[in-house]
């Protein structure tokens, strides 16, 4: 097993990878097929280690073939395996058939798809379609995901869960919810997408050994946003450093009666390490927030006149959190607009540029879905249904870089691949929480990174500041509980 790599592609990329080893001769495709099913083994192994009755579910096609191999691997170590055929393995071809011949000649028992799974077993393995569904699930291999679904034993896919589309992530009528999928050769784009990050359970990964010439130049659909990338961006700073040197943040928002997501922006930038944060809201609130956070340096800014003041002192504006529709927010935002500082947009900014559409290649927008759709003049269920092609039209109508939210987020890249977050949990969709994202990005921009680097790595700190405060339970988090798990972060 090794780390997860950052290329993701699709299903008709990782196949052609497969297929070029296999037709040059540098790999048999037995062979790839035994590394699998010996890397699956070894990773059941390591996750289920009381697990010591195994019922491998084998379908048709190569995912089969894998199947089987598991089997009998799993058997000469000592674990009592059982096989359940939902597809009859005297049709089976090629690699696959020699498998199931090998398992077989190795003194194991298939034994036809009955309508049940063992309810003795401590790992259930799930080896019936791989990648290559494209249709909706129907008859015994539907009736097998259901039992599957159905039992209290652990479950690990082979590849991919059975029923989830390998390229969008889409549950084709029924998916198996797995505990562990192994994957081979290529991540597959669906892993990520759509429901495939809820069915796969923890990925594990292995390019079966085959030589980085065969992924060399192929085309990706995405890249996955590494925390060692990240923290490569974040050297420990030199002693003699001093706030001068990390940069000065302002961040405009907090229009009458909602300095909360201001005051939320304004710790995520301090957490992230701007060396000074200005916050431009309504005069009303800068005494509460100040006694909230003394660190922060509130102005009460009551005209467009008054934010001209401080805009010659900082070196990034963030834009959009608890702004509001005002003519106070008009006024303000008709003044950034003209601005070329780096910047990021976000909230009721983004509902602005609707109506005043600019291309700048100095700032980041943030839009969720929703507000994507908006941007787009089209719908929130059009732009989930293909977030690619939503992130590239938010980049080329607005330029500089688009940041989707979401499950996955997205961040759009300087050569067209967009990056993927594959870190965050359901119980970030919490008010709030797209505040602390934009005082971060500000700061990392503060910093010195690229607004493609900022927006990268602020998604990333964020998502996983939300994953180590969902510790304790995903139901009930909220915005304010990643400020502490922020530091750490960007001190790894």
């Amino acid at each position: 097993m090794k780390p997860l790599p950052s290329e993701v592609y699709s299903v008709a990329t990782v196949r052609e990878i497969d297929r070029s080893v296999i037709a040059d001769g540098e790999i048999a495709g037995y062979t790839l097929m035994t590394r699998a099913a010996a890397v699956a083994v070894l990773a059941a192994g390591v996750h289920f280690p009381l697990a010591r009755r195994w019922q491998i579910v084998c379908g048709a096609g190569n995912n089969a073939g894998d199947g089987y191999v598991v089997a009998r691997l799993a058997a000469s170590e000592g674990i009592e395996v059982s096989v359940l055929a939902i597809a009859d393995p005297a049709l089976l071809v090629g690699d696959a058939a020699l498998a199931w011949h090998e398992f077989v000649s190795a003194g194991g028992e298939v034994r036809p798809w009955s309508g049940r799974v063992d309810a003795q077993a401590g790992l259930l393995v799930d080896a019936m379609l791989g990648s290559g569904l494209t249709r909706e699930l129907r008859g015994d291999f539907a009736a097998a995901v259901d039992a599957i679904n159905n039992s209290s034993a652990p479950v690990m896919a082979l590849d991919i869960p059975t029923g989830l589309h390998g390229d969008s992530g889409a549950v084709l009528g029924s998916a198996v919810r797995a505990d562990l999928t192994v994957t081979f050769v290529g991540l597959k784009q669906g892993l990520f997408l759509g429901e495939g990050r809820e069915y796969c359970g923890t990925l594990c990964y292995s390019d079966l050994d085959i030589p980085p010439a065969y992924f060399a130049n192929r085309p990706l659909e995405y890249r996955r946003i590494d925390a060692a990338q990240v923290n490569s961006l974040l050297p420990r700073r030199d002693r003699g450093a001093h706030k001068g040197n990390f940069g000065h943040v302002l961040i405009v928002g907090g229009g009458r009666g909602m300095p909360g997501a201001v005051l939320l922006a304004g710790e995520g930038a301090l957490r992230a390490g701007a060396g000074r944060v200005s916050l431009a809201t309504d005069p009303g609130h800068a005494a509460d927030i100040v006694r909230d956070r003394p660190e922060l340096m509130v102005h009460g800014v009551a005209t467009a006149a008054d934010l001209r003041a401080l805009l010659d002192k900082v070196d990034v504006v963030a834009v959009g959190p608890g702004l509001g529709r005002s003519d106070w927010a008009a006024e303000l935002l008709e003044l950034l607009q003209a601005d070329e500082r780096p910047a990021v947009w976000d909230a009721d900014a983004l509902n602005w540029l609707v109506s005043s559409p600019n291309v700048k290649r100095s700032r980041a927008i943030t839009p969720h879905p929703g507000e994507a759709a908006t941007l787009l003049g089209s719908s929130a269920a059009a732009v989930q249904s293909d977030r690619r092609a939503a992130l590239n039209a938010l980049t080329a109508r607005y330029g500089g870089i688009a940041v989707l939210k979401g499950a996955g987020t997205l961040v759009s890249g300087t050569d067209a691949v967009p990056w993927l977050c594959t870190a965050g949990n359901p119980g970030m969709a919490a008010p709030g929480m797209g505040d602390v994202l934009t005082g971060m990005i500000a700061a990392l921009l503060a910093q010195g990174l690229s607004l493609q680097d900022a927006a990268i790595a602020g998604v990333d700190l964020h998502a996983r500041a939300g994953d180590r405060a969902a510790a304790g339970g995903e139901r009930g988090l909220i915005a304010s509980d990643l400020l502490a798990e922020i530091r750490p972060l960007v001190n790894a």
